[in-house]
């Protein structure tokens, strides 16, 4: 289990992370969701014993990193995938991370395997790909089969086997009653790996809660289709819901939900073929809880 409390980083006058209180359970993946510089690294760096906290801690069942005996035995991180040095070899990368916690080395065969980069082991790291070095940082993370791991944007530079295998390889962990806390811009990929969602922004948490319960109290979209579109798109508008007219005949509509629009639809008197609603998506939630906390946002092309 990963505990944040009060967890405060400040940088100078730049706040970081501001008073982070939250709680990562094993047997679950949980997803950590934020826009850039929102403090998602600089909260996964502490956690790990690589930057201080200003104030507060963070706690890894129940202890600082740096208070960890052997380390890599209780939780394990991918966070910066080219963090390697580029003239050593995969093996020796993990030889050197094994002997520092008293690993034996037949582990390393092992995690090698089990990561798919056998046939490049004794290869020069440097001259890896963004995917091999991935795979490379996830038999790391693995060396020491540890009950925790954290994962930084871990399927950046994957092809789509090499997603689906990490997507099953967090949910396989989670099974096994590991804490799996994963950070990604990836909505989709979220949406599938997920079980639970934190989100932050500007340091902040803005909520936390299981994919289904963050997408349920979102509105979405209803899809209608009537024998007098418009006497219905009217009455919709009245009744206070917005309504897009689509090129095919139907009517999307949200602020309201099925259930009222059916009413809507009766009183109106207007007869409906179709009514179906739409659940928002992860990343339309996440969008519209972040909205105000983008550090850096982007407008439409200049034209000279």
């Amino acid at each position: 289990m990963i505990r944040l409390t009060s967890l405060t980083k400040r940088y100078g006058d730049t706040v970081a992370v501001d008073d982070l209180d939250v709680e990562i359970r094993p047997g679950v993946v949980t997803g950590f969701l934020g826009p850039n510089g929102s403090g998602k690294s600089t909260t996964m760096r502490i956690i790990m014993g690589l930057d201080a906290p200003t104030s507060g801690s963070a706690t890894i069942n129940g202890r600082r990193y740096h208070d960890l005996e052997r380390p890599l035995h209780e939780v394990g991180a991918l966070l910066d995938a080219k963090s390697v040095h580029p003239g050593r070899s995969a093996r020796n990368h993990l030889r050197a991370l094994a002997a520092s916690n008293r690993i034996p080395p037949r582990r390393i065969d092992d995690v090698l395997d089990f990561a798919g980069i056998t046939s490049v082991a004794d290869k020069k790291v440097g001259g890896f790909s963004l995917g091999m070095s991935q795979r490379l940082g996830i038999a790391a993370a693995m060396l020491g089969d540890p009950g925790v791991l954290l994962f930084d944007e871990p399927v950046n530079g994957l092809d789509p086997e090499g997603i689906r295998w990490i997507r099953e390889l967090f949910r396989s962990l989670a099974t096994e009653g590991r804490t799996v806390f994963v950070s990604s811009h990836l909505m989709s990929e979220m949406a599938l790996s997920a079980d639970e969602i934190i989100v932050i922004g500007r340091g902040r948490l803005i909520t936390q809660g299981t994919v289904g319960d963050l997408t349920a109290s979102a509105d979405g979209v209803v899809t209608v289709r009537a024998v007098d579109a418009d006497r219905l798109a009217n009455a919709i508008e009245v009744g206070g819901g917005h309504v897009e007219r689509r090129n095919d005949g139907t009517l999307a509509v949200s602020s309201l939900n099925a259930e009222a629009i059916g009413r809507i639809a009766l009183d109106a008197g207007v007869a409906l073929s179709e009514l179906t609603p739409r659940r928002a998506s992860l990343e339309e939630v996440y969008m519209d809880l972040t909205a105000d906390a983008v550090e850096y946002s982007s407008t439409a092309a200049p034209h000279e």
